[in-house]
């Protein structure tokens, strides 16, 4: 009896060894995006980066529609109840920033559904991001900020040259040890 030849690896085995989760799920995610409108699935993944820390508190997108009035489509956000009319003031805003994504002007208008920030949302939406991670400064490090800021003599643009020395040294240390 003759043995039957393995079938050749398919192109979705991986021989990489380890690889990251994101791009274990990075077709699942475009694929999800795609049947919801989402050309580009960056909107979805990086939704704070895109509308900013503030609006991403209060909104998140859930799908772009493609009309029949012609060009650009509609982005609809929810958007917890009590914050809509906050959210309302700032579409145009947002528009352009949505629209740098994408890097042509694909989203012609904005529509806001109002929701409960728990319970009635699609999927449960949380409105509240993950809480940012503070570094912690080394006391060498900022002493040598206000050492080399020190000669200035206006109280704001010292602080901001403080900020900008501990972050060019805190870089620097970070990449020698």
């Amino acid at each position: 009896m003759a043995r039957i030849p393995a079938p050749p690896p398919s192109a979705q085995r991986r021989f990489r060894g380890f690889e990251a989760a994101s791009g274990l799920l990075k077709d699942q995610v475009r694929v999800v995006g795609e049947s919801r409108g989402f050309a580009v699935a960056r909107l979805l993944t990086h939704w704070a980066e895109v509308a900013g820390e503030d609006m991403a508190r209060v909104t998140r997108p859930v799908k772009v529609g493609y009309g029949r009035e012609g060009m650009g489509a509609s982005l609809t956000l929810l958007v917890s109840g009590a914050m809509a009319p906050i959210v309302e003031m700032q579409k145009e805003k947002l528009r352009e920033r949505v629209n740098a994504v994408y890097g042509y002007a694909a989203i012609s208008r904005i529509i806001l559904t109002q929701t409960a920030s728990t319970g009635f949302a699609e999927g449960q939406a949380e409105f509240t991001p993950a809480p940012r991670k503070i570094a912690v400064i080394d006391p060498k490090v900022q002493a040598e900020a206000v050492r080399t800021a020190a000669p200035v003599q206006n109280a704001d643009l010292r602080a901001a040259l403080e900020a900008l020395a501990q972050n060019i040294l805190n870089r620097q240390n970070s990449k020698e040890g």
